[in-house]
């Protein structure tokens, strides 16, 4: 049963958002238990770091470099004739709504932007002057940590790897791996909750196979 699929997003991925939700709301403690593991009393060591500093910068340029280039193939493929991997007018208008639904308007326009959740290290908790709230409860502290961007945006690479014809679960795992270490560089620096990052995936990964549903595999 677990199989069957809502909206082409398997049901067990609505159950685990779902269920997930649930137990932020019901045990915030969770998200500073976590957070907790990367601070060492006064600060969060890894914020800064050489590794966390290249997850942190290497999302813009790599969502820059996939949709410039799906661009540049588009137009070859329109002016030669060619399929080029094929990435035709059906293939990019799923990829403009893929990077600008999910990580542009649900989670930036509409989350960081109006629900005002501190991040950890704005928080008493952390040496911050902002209170802790939980996930899912808006906040008027003017804060932008609820949800996370920076994984929303890397999560978003799930979208092209669903176009893959061959090897596709590979380039899956690709995809979901680079989010998962963007998520935790972001959680590590004290720049966001476990919380935030978990909600991005989800958001992202639903409305990615939605938008898959609706503009790829109904019109093949």
């Amino acid at each position: 049963m677990m199989n069957k699929k809502i909206l082409n997003v398997s049901l067990y991925i609505w159950v685990l958002f779902l269920a997930s939700s649930l137990v932020f709301i019901t045990f915030p403690q969770i998200d500073l238990f976590i957070s907790d593991l990367f601070y060492n009393g006064k600060e969060f060591p890894l914020n800064g770091s050489a590794v966390e500093e290249f997850f942190y910068h290497s999302v813009r340029p790599v969502i820059l470099l996939f949709a410039l280039g799906s661009i540049a193939v588009f137009f070859y493929n329109l002016i030669s004739k060619n399929n080029l991997f094929g990435i035709n007018a059906k293939v990019m208008l799923y990829l403009l709504l893929v990077l600008s639904i999910a990580p542009g308007l649900v989670v930036n326009a509409v989350l960081k932007e109006n629900w005002g959740r501190a991040r950890p290290n704005q928080t008493m908790h952390y040496g911050g002057d902002k209170a802790f709230t939980p996930a899912f409860v808006m906040s008027n502290q003017g804060g932008y940590s609820f949800s996370s961007g920076h994984t929303a945006a890397a999560f978003s690479l799930i979208g092209f790897a669903l176009l893959a014809k061959n090897r596709k679960k590979f380039w899956m795992l690709l995809a979901i791996s680079y989010g998962v270490l963007v998520s935790l560089a972001r959680v590590a620096a004290g720049g966001h909750f476990f919380s935030d990052v978990v909600t991005s995936f989800f958001i992202v990964y639903i409305f990615t196979h939605i938008l898959y549903k609706l503009i790829i595999e109904e019109k093949e």
